[in-house]
């Protein structure tokens, strides 16, 4: 997938044909990727290129003022364009938000974006989409615009699950109180953060349990605490999920203002990961993060988590051994 952050306008030169979709995709859950796929699905059939635009920052998070409330991304860059990549998307249009885009009218996002930068021979939206300053631009005003520049547009309904609307305020909501299985049901797989392994304090080896550390884009998770985790790396540690611990959050344990940082503590794995890229898998959350007194107490607890994850996943391979057996 061809990432393009800067559009040009191509004049008198024709760019190429385009099936689009618009959006911030945070989380790229069942609706997202059911637009993607309809967009992949018209392209390849008409021989155009697939495409998406999305923005960054989120809209909500440029507005924002002081104390206003942002909404949590759910995932990473990293993580959002490969789950959009393999909806079969051919080319990212990843815009800047900015005061330029935010005051941008309606009309002149479809003339210059739409028409000029892009070349959208067709678009699919989501039944709730608004666009442009004020928000103003619609359904309506694209079907229109349509007919005067050469564009057909298309709107799907939302997806539906236990009959309510699939959102990515439900994703957060699930995410926050830990109900992963509803989570994984929500996006169509089961949630996961990946990232690139850096240098931490080594307090954990130390202590007796060695972490990966890894750096998160976003304070602003819906996850914050201890949770049972798997970990594979991509290409990296290895291809079969490793049984681990993970602390997500600004870790009250050891320090007061702490960066946002993801820890890792692989239950059956040691060895060197700097630099790697890897990709942690949340199965259940453990407990709240908490500051503790002394060192020795912080041990014992990391000793009580390790032992409750090794359960869930003794747990979790007897069900599994239960199911093939039948």
């Amino acid at each position: 997938m061809q990432i393009i952050r800067r559009p040009i306008l191509r004049g008198s030169l024709r760019p190429p044909a385009t099936a689009l979709t618009i959006g911030n995709f945070d989380g790229v859950h069942l609706g997202h990727r059911a637009l993607l796929k309809a967009v992949a699905a018209r392209a390849h059939q008409d021989k155009m290129l697939a495409s998406l635009m999305t923005f960054w920052p989120h809209p909500k998070q440029y507005f924002a003022t002081a104390g206003s409330h942002v909404p949590a991304r759910i995932c990473s860059r990293r993580d959002q364009w490969q789950a959009i990549a393999a909806c079969g998307i051919d080319q990212l249009f990843a815009i800047s938000f900015d005061r330029q885009l935010a005051e941008c009218s309606a009309e002149q996002f479809i003339e210059q974006y739409l028409v000029q930068c892009i070349g959208v021979r067709h678009l699919v939206i989501g039944d709730d989409f608004r666009f442009g300053a004020k928000r103003r631009g619609d359904f309506d005003m694209l079907r229109v615009a349509g007919k005067q520049y050469g564009f057909s547009v298309e709107s799907m309904q939302s997806v539906l699950h236990a009959t309510q609307r699939v959102s990515s305020s439900q994703v957060r909501k699930a995410l926050f109180q830990g109900r992963f299985n509803e989570v994984e049901a929500l996006l169509g797989r089961p949630y996961a953060i990946s990232g690139h392994v850096i240098h931490g304090r080594k307090l954990g080896r130390e202590l007796g349990f060695p972490t990966l550390n890894i750096r998160i884009d976003d304070k602003q998770s819906p996850l914050h605490g201890i949770f049972v985790v798997d970990v594979c790396g991509l290409g990296a540690i290895d291809q079969k999920p490793l049984p681990a611990v993970a602390s997500l959050g600004t870790r009250p344990a050891v320090e007061q203002g702490g960066r946002f940082l993801l820890e890792v503590h692989l239950l059956d794995w040691s060895g060197q990961a700097y630099g790697r890229v890897v990709k942690v898998t949340f199965r259940e959350k453990l407990r709240d993060e908490a500051h503790y007194d002394s060192l020795e107490a912080l041990k014992e607890q990391i000793a009580r988590d390790c032992s409750q994850a090794r359960a869930y996943f003794t747990k979790r391979q007897e069900g599994s051994s239960y199911v093939e057996q039948r």
